[in-house]
């Protein structure tokens, strides 16, 4: 099952996204002239950033209706529906840059050998996306509200990856990365509107967990999820989602030489 994307409300309401994935792209360090890709490139907005600093890029998103929006929005840039766990391109890229994706892909493996292949020998990978125990309040209350009302079908599913550092780093490491950087942090996080914060939040990201479930109880169980999240995530006038990402720096190690040294 994949999560249904509403580029609109992505950019009117959770534009948080890649605004936060700015401080991302100064890790980069994107250099005129480097051919780089980005990996979950959304409506476009960093993916035009690597570009004004002079980059050939190229964003995919697995999400047509993101890619519309892109192509609409920068119609000079070069935008392609692909899946991380499934893309390839015929000539390789200086870098690869990932923001807030790479938790959406369950075929890990797949993703970073399809990375490693896309990647120069010595070409480098910048990725922040939801680390171990990512909005885990908000977790929790979505799989217990939708158990107390007989949605354990529901309740159960399974669609994110938030992986630690070890699993993360060791991952890369047999798929011949080398890593130079690898954080968890916390980043509690600001939801745009004070009124109906975790209701648009779990309208954007969390709508696998209620598919099968009929329109007016969807929302229903949404809403009542919002008022049990109050104690917890509303606070200074607003709502706020407790994320917790993973940031890594790697590079592709060279081939190996046959011979001696």
């Amino acid at each position: 099952m994949a999560n249904k994307w509403n580029p609109q409300l992505y950019d009117t309401k959770h534009a948080f996204v890649y605004q936060y994935g700015e401080s991302l792209l100064e890790l980069l360090a994107p250099a005129p002239g480097e051919r780089i890709l980005d990996i979950g490139c959304g409506t476009g907005a960093l993916t035009r950033q690597l570009s004004n600093a002079g980059a050939e890029v190229a964003g995919i998103d697995k999400s047509p209706e993101m890619i519309e929006a892109a192509r609409a929005a920068f119609p000079g840039l070069e935008f392609h529906v692909m899946d991380a766990a499934g893309f390839q391109f015929n000539k390789p890229f200086d870098a690869i840059f990932s923001n807030a994706t790479l938790h959406w892909v369950p075929e890990q493996e797949q993703a970073v050998q399809c990375m490693a292949a896309a990647l120069k020998p010595g070409g480098r990978m910048v990725v922040e996306f939801g680390g171990k125990g990512n909005v885990e309040t908000v977790i929790k209350q979505i799989r217990k509200t939708l158990q107390e009302h007989g949605y354990d079908a529901q309740a159960a599913r399974q669609f994110w990856y938030f992986p630690s550092i070890s699993e993360y780093s060791s991952l890369l490491e047999r798929n011949g990365f080398e890593v130079a950087l690898a954080q968890l942090y916390d980043r509690p996080t600001p939801l745009a509107d004070s009124e109906n914060g975790i209701t648009d939040w779990i309208n954007m990201f969390g709508g696998t967990f209620f598919e099968d479930i009929e329109a007016a109880e969807r929302q229903s169980l949404i809403a009542e999820i919002q008022e049990a999240l109050r104690s917890s995530c509303y606070h200074d006038g607003g709502w706020w989602a407790d994320y917790r990402r993973i940031r890594v720096v790697a590079r592709r190690l060279p081939i190996a030489l046959s011979g001696n040294l």
